[in-house]
Formats: structure tokens, sequence, C-alpha cells
């Protein structure tokens, strides 16, 4: 439910924003039969995100959506398949009842028609191996403008920030401006591949990990190779590239460290902490809690460029909370799941081991101490006579130093290792911005400008 009049559907409000005003309640319904009537009271088990409760709803006017979640108990409530209500505008004041149809379905986008976009939908043997069912990998292409298919090009694997899907290519599409550039003889003859953001939990970040398994391993020796082979990328890492933003700054940079030899240049823009003793503001393997700071206060988890902080960390996870069946946010399909699913190991229960308690805060040492894997700077530093040389030339990072997010901390702490290393010195670029936020300065135009230059150093070696 929503506070605001002038909104979209309540189901696309659920971020923890505090602008938006979006109360979430939720619960877990056994045996629910479209055909039969359900009466949910206000006694029931509900979990929610304000401060007061289900029986106790102010009085006031109010935009109400039901939303069930069918499709998956790990997936984020508007996946694709999930039935929901048309938006009703509500006066409440007392004891009051209304009555919803859950009579829409939310379908999948599709991309746009378009003489150079293709879509890639390609079986993982690897991943239906692991989950014991079809599992595919999706992509889609935006081609060189005088696409020819007997020739080789340079490829660009761009990664979107959080649940970012390969229909992201309509954006493109529909942004005349750009597909003038694209289309003119100023651009560069690269083939664009998006790659998709949709996995088990929430996005699996491209990489492998114990909860939703070998999605790194797929990405390398099965996505990729299919996707050379289709379109004529030049089956040499020398010419493959990777980028993007915010979930994709982190993803592009680790691929590039995990993978060097796939890869030859990462363009990776205000990514997500690469760096976890900058956690955002948590110091993961020092600090005892993750929603109170060592002072005794509340620790925000999102700020304005002007330093104001927004939203807090419990109230963040709070929301998670109420989206994941497990009424935790460890299965809610959203970004601190995401991250879980990555870094911790497997729980008893199956899901995720959360790093800290969905409730209390409460720090877990034990799953920290598995997060080292995922860790960047510590896999940096512990690998560096092997990737070093591997990386020289490769990296490039740009961070707003008033990220939103506190993002900013993890790389300067990454930074600062980078300062350190011998044999080589490393040579990456890392460009901060004063006073810029999260998202200000990525651009499809630039990332690509910023391959060509890449190219041109290539070719003149």
């Amino acid at each position: 439910m929503s506070l605001d009049s002038d909104i979209k559907s309540p189901r696309k409000q659920l971020w923890p924003d505090t602008f938006k005003k979006t109360k979430i309640f939720a619960r877990n319904i056994d045996d629910f039969k479209k055909d039969n009537p359900l009466i949910l009271k206000y006694d029931d088990q509900w979990i929610g995100t304000p401060e007061w409760t289900f029986k106790d709803v102010p009085a006031g006017e109010y935009f109400v959506q039901i939303v069930w979640n069918q499709v998956s108990n790990t997936s984020h409530v508007n996946e694709p398949g999930n039935l929901y209500s048309k938006r009703k505008r509500l006066a409440v004041d007392g004891s009051n009842e209304f009555s919803f149809v859950l009579d829409k379905t939310i379908e999948p986008k599709k991309v746009d028609d378009y003489p150079l976009a293709r879509v890639v939908k390609m079986k993982s043997d690897t991943l239906s191996k692991w989950w014991d069912k079809e599992m595919f990998l999706k992509a889609s292409v935006l081609l060189a403008r005088d696409y020819d298919g007997t020739k080789s090009y340079p490829i660009r694997y761009n990664v979107a920030g959080y649940g970012g899907r390969y229909t992201r290519i309509n954006g493109i599409l529909n942004d005349d401006d750009l597909m003038d550039w694209w289309m003119s003889g100023d651009a560069p003859e690269v083939i664009n591949v998006f790659l998709d953001g949709h996995g088990p939990f929430g996005d699996p970040y491209q990489m492998d990990s114990e909860n939703s398994r070998p999605y790194g391993y797929s990405l390398i020796h099965e996505l990729i190779p299919y996707i050379e082979e289709q379109y004529r990328g030049t089956q040499n890492a020398t010419y493959q590239f990777v980028d993007g933003c915010s979930t994709g700054g982190w993803v592009s940079l680790a691929l590039q460290l995990y993978y060097p030899d796939s890869f030859n240049g990462a363009f990776s823009y205000f990514p997500d902490a690469i760096a976890f003793d900058n956690y955002q503001l948590i110091n993961i393997y020092e600090d005892e809690n993750a929603f109170v700071n060592e002072f005794g206060y509340e620790r925000p988890v999102l700020r304005e460029t002007s330093g104001e902080p927004m939203i807090s960390m419990r109230t963040f996870v709070q929301y998670e909370n109420v989206l994941g069946t497990s009424n935790t946010y460890v299965d809610s399909g959203d970004q601190f799941v995401a991250h879980t699913a990555l870094y911790s190991p497997k729980g008893d229960n199956g899901l995720p081991q959360p790093l800290f308690d969905p409730f209390t805060g409460k720090i877990d040492s034990k799953v920290a101490e598995h997060w080292k894997k995922y860790d960047l700077k510590i896999y940096a530093r512990e690998n560096w006579s092997e990737v070093g040389p591997k990386l020289q030339d490769k990296i490039y990072i740009w961070m707003g130093d008033m990220d939103h997010f506190y993002l900013n901390l993890g790389t300067r702490s990454f930074h600062d290792f980078l300062k350190t290393t011998q044999n080589p010195k490393s040579n990456a670029v890392i460009e901060y911005a004063p006073t810029e936020g999260h998202c200000a300065q990525f651009s499809h135009k630039r990332v690509l400008q910023q391959i060509q230059d890449r190219i041109d150093v290539i070719e003149k070696k």
C-alpha cells in the first residue's frame, strides 16, 4: 500500500525509498486455490515494514494492491507469471472490508524488433546439471552498424545494475540520439552483448557460488563461446571487454580479476563494495553489528550527495525481510540476498547463510570469514604474483566520492592496496568525482569510446 497519490502501481514501488512512503505487509499462505475466495484478517500472521501493524492502519487514503508470488519462493514478487490485482484507491477509517481480484499476470518483457538486435537463449548444461532441471542463459545483442557475418568484431559484454534484464537493450534502441551516433561513422564497430541479471536468488552476479552455483563457469565456458560462434567474435580474448555500473561495476571488475585471460579490459563504474572492510559503512571483519555502528547510532545505507542520511540499514533490510518467504532477506530476491547468495555458504535449510541477523543486525564472524573469497582486495592481494601481470592496462574504475550507497569507501580501500603492489606495480586507472553520486557518469557511449581507445592501444603494439 502507498500513501502517495501520484505514483505507479504500488507493486512497482517496493524499494524502501522514503519519498514514496510505500508500506508492505506479507504472509505465507498454504493451499491457496485460485477459484476459492481467501479471507485475510488483521489478526493473521503478517510481517510488515511500518511501525504500525496491519490491525492499526492509520486513518487516511491509500492506494492498495495485492500481489501473489506463486512462481518461486526465492524470486522477487514482480517475477513474470505472478498474479496481481488492480490498484485501488481506498479510504481507511476504523474497521473496513475491501475485496480484490487477482486477475492480472505479470508478463515477461521482450526485446523490441530492430534489424541489428538479436536475442540469445542457450540451455546451460552445467547449470541444468547442478539444478537438476533445464536452466537457460539469456542475453541480447546489438550488432555493429554495417555488420557482416563473415568478419570478426570486438565484443563488449555489458553487465547491468542490480537485477537488470537482457531486455534493457530496449532503452538503447529507443534512445534516438544514441542510435543516431551508433549508426554513424563515428561509433566503433563493436558487438554489444547485454547479459541477463536473473538467477535463483535474484541477480547471480555472473559468478560461481555455493548457492546459485556455477554462473561464472557457464558464462565463460558456455555462453561466451556460443555468442562468439554465432556472431563471429574474434574467438580471441584480445578483443573481449566487460563493463557495467553498480552491480555491473562489481561484476565487470570481478570477472577481469577471476578470469584475467578471458577479457582485455574492464570498465567498472561505481561498483558495489569491492573490499569488505568497507562493505558500505560496515567492516564485516571487525564490526559486531550491521545496523548499529560502534558509537551506538543507527547506520545509514543511503545518503544524499550532501551527506544527509536517507535510509537506515535496518529499514532497508526490513523491506527485504517482508519480501522473503522465509520472512528474512535471504530469499527476498532483492539486493542483500544477492550478496548473501554469492558470498555466503549454503545453510542447513537450503538458503544462503546470512552475514548478519535479519532483525538484530548481529554479524556472524564465521560467515564473514567465508566472504573473504569474494573480497576483491583480498583476492587480488593473495594472488597478485599470478594475476597482477595479467591485469596491466586492463582496469578502469570510476567512482563518485559522494556515492549514495557509500561505495566509494570500498573502492578507496581497494585503491590503497593497488598503490602498494610490486612486480608489477599496478597501472589501474581509478578516477573519483567530487560530490558525484551513484550512477552519475556512466553512459554506453562513453564506455564504447573507452573500448575503442583500448583497441587503438592494442593495435599499435
